[in-house]
């Protein structure tokens, strides 16, 4: 691997990003030194597509953006439109550049939807591949370009097994990223959807999610997959005789770990020429034909669980063989969903109604909303079976009551470990508890009658957290 420096962008998860009259999203770029070339893994979800497809023919590809590519918009776009190629779920449409622009016919240099422009608007997908016959599940990158580039190094096509399931997510690291088709039957051909009519997701969206899920859990019913227990962390659980260790991991689905909007964007990376703005996959080979890459990414709380959580607990991610990078093993987010499912606590943090990727038009409760998203990541529907752990009341009170004793019994673990977003918390530990407090705010959970269990946070420097009290006390939410 070659060692180089890096521009990582990490969704800052103290603010709620989204719409309207929402608060705005924060993508801070980390200056970070890395050895790079390992893959990492591209997960897709997908759904049935929904209202009128919109259609967006390719532009005439140049060979790259000006030397001198400057993100010409004005800053206050934040939502662009991602062009979904023909046969989405096939190995073609696999390795077909997906395109980045800007929203509503305009160009991507006059909206900054560039992927130069990652840490502000780049757009990330993942593609997660099951073997119908064996179970077997792999990961590939599809590689998104800005409109009007080429790839500064032709994407692998991926060899796919017979019959393959395939599930696509994509992510955004503005507000609003929306599905626009290559041809008239793109969106149709991948099952692909970014919300309901006029009332999109935001960051993210699918394409064949729902029928990815469906068939890796009816193989696991029978015995012919078989997704790995999390394992046991070093956490510390608090309990009447003191501290003592033996929790389980966290996964998405844990409260341990959860901010207002659970299981959001990817863990895909790619490779950028600085120079010319042309984007490549992220793999090995790449890594050395490209000198002075940097890498982009797309900032997740998925990210987070895999790259922070896990080794600071001596826990483990769920991987599978990148088709992209001669089956280097890497993460998914639709692997961190079926770990979660394989593990699922009695308190499950599944999408709450009150997660603004859900909400309807004004931010109004909108069940077949969250039920369409559940679906696309393989949780369940909302009922009063899964209202008992994540209802709006119900996922406040355990946000309160599981993390913030779980945050403050293993303080001195997190401390000593690295922030995801230096500028926001000093450790991991202070990120997360920063993270927390804000999260209980962007679900307005003070209108249950709790009380926000962070407070007391010390700003230094750039803004970030430096010191924070955690009240770990039992809560009640009222009805």
């Amino acid at each position: 691997m070659i060692a180089g420096v890096c521009s990582l962008t990490v969704k800052a998860m103290l603010t709620s990003r989204r719409r309207n009259n929402h608060r705005a999203p924060i993508a801070i770029p980390v200056a970070c030194a890395l050895a790079i070339g390992a893959a990492v893994a591209v997960v897709a979800a997908a759904g049935a597509s929904h209202g009128t497809p919109r259609i967006r023919p390719a532009a005439a590809a140049a060979s790259a953006l000006p030397s001198d590519a400057a993100v010409s918009a004005a800053g206050t776009n934040t939502d662009c439109d991602l062009i979904v190629p023909a046969d989405p779920l096939s190995a073609r449409g696999l390795a077909t550049p997906y395109q980045l622009t800007g929203p509503a016919g305009t160009s991507a240099a006059a909206s900054g939807c560039q992927m130069i422009n990652s840490v502000n608007l780049g757009a990330f997908v993942q593609a997660t591949i099951l073997n119908p016959r064996t179970g077997a599940l792999s990961v590939y990158n599809p590689l998104v370009i800005t409109e009007g580039t080429t790839p500064a190094i032709a994407p692998v096509v991926p060899k796919l097994p017979a019959h393959a399931i395939v599930t696509i997510d994509m992510g955004f690291n503005g507000t609003y990223l929306y599905q626009v088709g290559a041809t008239p039957e793109a969106l149709r051909q991948g099952r692909c959807t970014d919300g309901e009519p006029g009332s999109p997701f935001g960051q993210v969206s699918f394409c064949n999610g729902t029928a990815f899920f469906d068939a890796v859990f009816a193989m696991e019913r029978t015995g012919r997959l078989v997704v790995p227990p999390a394992g046991t962390s070093r956490t510390l659980v608090p309990s009447a005789a003191g501290l003592g260790s033996g929790r389980q991991c966290p996964t998405t689905r844990n409260y341990d770990m959860v901010d207002q909007d659970p299981s959001d964007n990817v863990t895909t990376k790619y490779l950028l020429n600085p120079v010319t703005g042309q984007t490549a996959q992220n793999s090995m080979a790449n890594t050395a034909r490209m000198p002075g890459a940097q890498v982009l990414v797309n900032g997740s709380d998925n990210a987070l669980i895999d790259n922070f959580l896990d080794p600071a607990l001596g826990c483990h991610p769920f991987t599978a063989p990148d088709l992209g990078d001669h089956g280097a093993m890497t993460t998914s987010q639709a692997l961190d969903e079926l770990l979660a499912a394989r593990n699922q606590p009695a308190n499950a943090a599944l999408v709450p109604e009150t997660d603004e990727m859900v909400t309807g038009v004004g931010g109004s409760i909108d069940p077949a909303k969250t039920d369409l998203y559940r679906a696309e990541i393989g949780e369940a529907p909302v009922d009063a079976h899964t209202d008992m752990s994540s209802s709006p009341q119900m996922f406040c009170q355990n946000l309160v009551d599981i993390q913030a004793p779980f945050l403050a019994a293993n303080e001195s673990t997190f401390a000593a470990w690295p922030s995801p977003v230096p500028t926001e918390g000093d450790t991991l530990y202070t990120f997360m508890a920063a993270r927390l407090g804000q999260s209980f705010e962007n679900l307005s959970c003070n209108g249950f009658g709790l009380t926000n269990p962070v407070s007391g946070v010390v700003i230094e420097g750039a803004g970030a957290a430096t010191s924070v009290n955690l009240n770990d006390a039992q809560q009640t939410a009222g009805f």
